[in-house]
């Protein structure tokens, strides 16, 4: 990468009632409160810290609310744009001209670091599609109390860490595709599926790992795909639920009491 990369924050709203906000008085989930601000501004915060990262921009259906956030102000290089429904179709709209690459990760990643980040982006040199992972035994050392959603391969189990690297206008077929599955975003082997009978096969199999089996989807579509494992167990820790939020806030409380201890 010769120059900082542009980012996006998917800080939409999905159809539907969203129970973590019940009872909140806040209009959107980007907006929740978690360790005492909204999960926005941490998101925002460590993509703005990371020398990494160009400019930013918050991608969301009411997006007037989110730039109107005070916490917000101030901050250099952050734009604002007015999204689709869906996330596949408001994102190919987003993407940079050209070959250019594009980080995007979302409101909800609230234990994101300018560390997380640089690794990730080293990690993902040289693909169209890059996508981080973390392995179940990483997490659960260090978390065993949290519950994600895992892509089960040869070596190992696989969560999603919301950070992803895309090759400009190059992803479009792929983007295309994904909006016509994204429904089952939470479901491992319809996604697995969706690319074909030997990637499933494969899968359930265990024939190959997660990267070979991810570089082949690449393949489907002319792209050089990869998946970059994180080596911090956080990185796929995102607050959809209640539990999530409480897990994230003793996390946060650590990290307060390390960097206390660190200047003692």
């Amino acid at each position: 990468m010769t120059g900082p990369i542009a980012a996006i924050v998917l800080a939409g709203s999905r159809p539907g009632a969203d129970p973590l906000l019940a009872g909140s008085g806040v209009p959107t989930k980007a907006l929740l409160p978690v360790a005492g601000q909204p999960m926005l501004i941490h998101v925002v915060t460590a993509l703005r810290a990371a020398p990494e990262v160009g400019a930013i921009t918050i991608l969301a259906q009411d997006s007037a609310a989110l730039a109107a956030e005070p916490g917000l102000a101030g901050i250099a290089d952050l734009h604002f744009a007015t999204s689709g429904e869906g996330i596949s179709s408001s994102l190919a709209a987003a993407l940079p001209p050209g070959d250019d690459p594009l980080l995007v990760t979302t409101a909800d990643n609230v234990l994101l670091t300018p560390a997380m980040i640089a690794e990730f982006l080293r990690g993902a040199v040289d693909s169209d599609v890059a996508v981080a992972m973390v392995e179940r035994d990483v997490l659960l050392a260090h978390y065993p109390e949290s519950r994600r959603t895992w892509l089960k391969f040869r070596g190992g189990w696989w969560s999603g860490a919301n950070l992803f690297r895309l090759r400009g206008q190059r992803v479009l077929p792929l983007l295309d595709f994904w909006g016509r599955i994204e429904r089952d975003r939470k479901k491992g082997l319809k996604i697995i599926a969706a690319f074909g009978p030997w990637l499933l096969i494969g899968a359930l199999l265990r024939l190959f790992t997660i990267q070979q089996g991810v570089a082949r989807a690449g393949r489907r579509f002319g792209l050089a795909a990869k998946v970059v494992p994180m080596s911090d167990p956080v990185a796929c820790i995102d607050a959809d639920k209640p539990a999530d939020i409480a897990l994230i806030e003793a996390i946060f409380a650590a990290r307060g009491e390390a960097a206390i201890g660190r200047r003692l």
